[in-house]
């Protein structure tokens, strides 16, 4: 379980420029993040310490001379390792938001990134000037400049215009299956052997079918699932615990535990930044 240190420090924010994008300011000094999904494109710039972050079974270290780049629905977890503390800048781009990227770029969509971590000075300055830029928030133009030019880098000499490697057929067909009824009863409380039954396998099967589609267990998808609306519901105004309830958890304490763990931050400071 994380420690919540009083000295763990964060702000989140909306651009107001780009449709869709947050960022973060973090200074963590004994945070740890279970294993957990974003719907979004995730870039993080550490400014100083380090992490270890786990991500498609493969373990790599935040630290300022790289790059920390997720794509969307990619599970990740991380700890603090031997560092006694981790300050990074992070970028959270939806899908809207990558569109946005992609249209200054003149390109249809952004690409693939094969590896989660990138050793680049040059870029890694662009992104801490980008990141800075919109935390002052004074120069629209200059902030959109430096972006396609940070995001134009990035994409050209570290994206991949191959994709993932494919789970197999009847997998993928399976999963889709059990993740659209999460999507679709997310409210409602589920049980594992009738999930399991919506697609003609035993709980066991199920269990393994997640770990090889997703590296995470069903009920850690469904809590993705629920975290996920309940963040749509909260940029749209809904109070706290009114959103909690509507996304299946069982109070407004349930999904503050779960949106600090999986996210670095509570609901309220999501919605405040949202408004």
């Amino acid at each position: 379980m994380p420690r919540h240190d009083p000295r763990n420090r964060t702000r989140y924010w909306s651009d107001p420029h780009t449709p869709g994008l947050s960022l973060m300011c973090a200074d963590f000094t004994t945070q740890e993040f279970p294993p957990h999904v974003h719907e979004a494109f995730v870039l993080a710039v550490t400014e100083a310490g380090g992490a270890v972050i786990q991500s498609r079974g493969v373990a790599g270290e935040a630290r300022p001379s790289r790059l920390y780049v997720l794509n969307p629905d990619e599970p990740q977890s991380s700890r603090m390792g031997t560092s006694a503390g981790w300050r990074y800048r992070a970028f959270y781009l939806p899908q809207r938001a990558i569109d946005a990227v992609a249209r200054g770029l003149g390109i249809e969509r952004a690409p693939y990134f094969l590896r989660n971590d990138v050793t680049d000075r040059d870029l890694i300055e662009s992104f801490l000037a980008l990141h800075r830029a919109l935390e002052d928030g004074n120069d629209p133009l200059h902030e959109r400049e430096l972006m396609i030019a940070a995001f134009g880098s990035l994409f050209g000499r570290h994206g991949s215009g191959g994709r993932r490697a494919e789970a197999a057929p009847r997998d993928r067909v399976l999963l889709a299956r059990v993740m659209d009824v999460m999507r679709g009863r997310y409210a409602e409380t589920l049980q594992l052997d009738a999930l399991a039954g919506t697609v003609g396998l035993t709980a066991f099967q199920l269990i393994g079918l997640f770990k090889r589609t997703t590296g995470l267990t069903p009920h850690a998808c469904l809590t993705q699932v629920r975290l996920n609306a309940a963040c749509r519901l909260l940029e749209r105004g809904t109070p706290i615990a009114e959103a909690a309830l509507a996304c299946g958890f069982y109070d407004q304490a349930a999904l503050t535990k779960h949106f600090k763990r999986c996210y670095g931050i509570t609901p309220l400071q999501f919605a405040r930044a949202a408004a």
